[in-house]
């Protein structure tokens, strides 16, 4: 994110494929193709079909491609200023919402927690939701202090006027192994809905403890999947996972504190009573 806009430097896609159907995820089904390339996955060795539901080998099937084999991708990868930052996450807890809206302050905190959890298949020994925090998405690339970083985005974000969010497109209903992913097809009404505006427009409930801003409607998306304690089946079992994860990002936050202002602070997510 430079003084005149925003690149990509990245000039492909690297996405999981377990389980995949033209029906569901069209887009990555057809970008399989020559030219792209599939790992861990199972081939019939006549047809040189792709059985994408045999996890023999590994739950970790994946399948990477160019840019360009994505309809309407945008070549070359560079435009001016967002309108719109989104931070994504997948929680294999199930208790984050899909889509929040983000205060700058809460926008430098989920940055610096850089937040996402592992589950069982993606590495070799995991085999229930482990939290994953690597400070603002790279902590192993990063030079100066994480908050420097924030304060640089949350710089960014006041100078263009970009509103941030945090879109989690992991489990609902319940953790992994209990709960159902959240289908891709509503996370990608959620992103519509707030690059054409209309979510910013719509009104927003505070969720408790986190204080994160939920949106009541989203247009082409089941209502109570927004409040993430109304798809579990008890909230008292809810609020115990949440307040689990809450406490994890307080201690690995604790880390970085030395360096926060009393306002970044204040945007640590509490427990639920």
């Amino acid at each position: 994110w430079h003084d005149d806009g925003v690149f990509n430097v990245e000039g492909g896609c690297y996405a999981k494929c377990v389980g995949l159907t033209k029906e569901q995820e069209p887009e990555i089904y057809g970008a399989i193709k020559f030219g792209s390339v599939v790992e861990n996955v199972v081939i019939d060795p006549e047809t040189r079909a792709i059985d994408y539901d045999d996890v023999s080998i590994t739950e970790n099937t994946r399948c990477a491609y160019p840019l360009e084999f994505i309809p309407n991708a945008k070549i070359p990868a560079k435009a001016s200023h967002p309108n719109n930052v989104i931070l994504l996450t997948c929680d294999a807890f199930g208790v984050l919402p899909p889509v929040s809206r983000l205060s700058p302050e809460q926008c430098m905190y989920q940055f610096i927690s850089g937040y996402t959890a592992k589950v069982a298949g993606t590495e070799e020994g995991v085999t229930e939701p482990t939290p994953n925090f690597s400070a603002c998405f790279g902590g192993p690339f990063l030079v100066w202090h994480p908050v420097k970083y924030a304060e640089m985005l949350a710089e960014k974000l006041k100078t263009t006027g970009a509103q941030a969010w945090l879109i989690n497109s992991g489990w609902t209903g319940g953790k992994y192994g209990t709960g159902s992913r959240i289908k891709l097809k509503y996370t990608r009404k959620m992103v519509d809905a707030i690059n054409d505006g209309t979510l910013a427009k719509g009104e927003f409930d505070v969720m408790p403890g986190t204080g994160l801003e939920i949106p009541k409607v989203v247009e082409g998306v089941p209502t109570d999947i927004l409040s993430p304690w109304k798809t579990w089946k008890t909230e008292a079992e809810y609020k115990k996972t949440l307040n689990k994860l809450t406490e994890m990002f307080q201690l690995n936050f604790a880390k970085f504190s030395d360096k926060a202002s009393h306002d970044l602070l204040k945007a640590e997510p509490k427990n639920w009573d």
